[in-house]
């Protein structure tokens, strides 16, 4: 079962993750990989964009200082703009298969975990692993930057929490990936850069969409989104949509 409660003022956590103790096949989790801090962050942990250029820390904080919104639309009006090409010939086999640990050149590879369960232990709270397991998360909870709900999720209804792809894969496709090296597709599909677990519905309503056709239901998180969809474009050279680039920008108070 899942409960969604609203962040209040300072974003700080709305629910714990309600457990019976002492149940069976349940192990409590340890520190985390990526415990880091940051201001303005829905847990208390998550960080900003600026501050976490390779994806490891949590989450994902606003962006609130005139400075550092500068500082985004600095970055975003350095990435390239094209139209988006067909989508022919896109499979997510060409990403190598879900969920990979062996990508190589992005964080957590080859750790022994697989890339979902590793963002799921960057992120999440409350952790506790399947029985015997130090990779498997069974359930946790999450404050979601895109809709500011806390998200209290367990592993049989697993669908309730997925993990975006900021800068979806087909719409890499369309605008240049197709003609990439499959290792870099596997790069661009793992890397916990372009990766941030969310509520499941919300994600799946964005689809493959730029910015300019989607952007979080939370307003307060969109610059801090634009700037982090293009870190991800600007580290794998991907260009952008005119409109999405205008999208971002205005973001960003640009």
């Amino acid at each position: 079962m899942r409960r969604h409660s609203k962040i209040r003022t300072g974003w700080a956590v709305c629910a714990a993750l309600a457990l019976v103790s002492g149940c069976e096949g349940l192990d409590s989790a340890g520190p985390t990989t990526g415990s880091g801090s940051g201001a303005g962050a829905p847990d208390g942990r998550a960080t900003s964009p600026l501050k976490n250029p390779d994806g490891t820390r949590p989450g994902l904080a606003p962006v609130t200082s005139e400075g550092d919104e500068a500082a985004g639309r600095k970055l975003i009006e350095s990435l390239a703009t094209k139209g988006r090409g067909p989508k022919t010939g896109y499979d997510r086999d060409e990403f190598g298969y879900a969920w990979m640990d062996t990508a190589e050149g992005v964080p957590y590879s080859r750790n022994g975990c697989d890339t979902r369960n590793d963002i799921l232990q960057r992120d999440g709270q409350d952790l506790r692993f399947k029985s015997g397991s130090d990779c498997v998360v069974i359930s946790m909870t999450l404050a979601d930057p895109y809709t500011a709900t806390s998200i209290d999720w367990r592993k049989q209804d697993a669908s309730e929490v997925q993990i975006d792809h900021v800068v979806p894969l087909s719409y890499s496709w369309q605008l240049g990936s197709a003609r990439w090296p499959e290792s870099k597709r596997r790069q661009l599909a793992n890397d916990a850069l372009n990766l941030m677990p969310v509520d499941g519905s919300t994600n799946s309503a964005k689809g493959d969409s730029g910015p300019a056709s989607w952007l979080p239901p939370s307003k307060r998180i969109r610059c801090a989104y634009a700037v982090r969809f293009a870190q991800v474009s600007e580290k794998y050279e991907l260009a952008v949509t005119s409109a999405d680039k205008k999208a971002m920008l205005a973001q960003c108070g640009g």
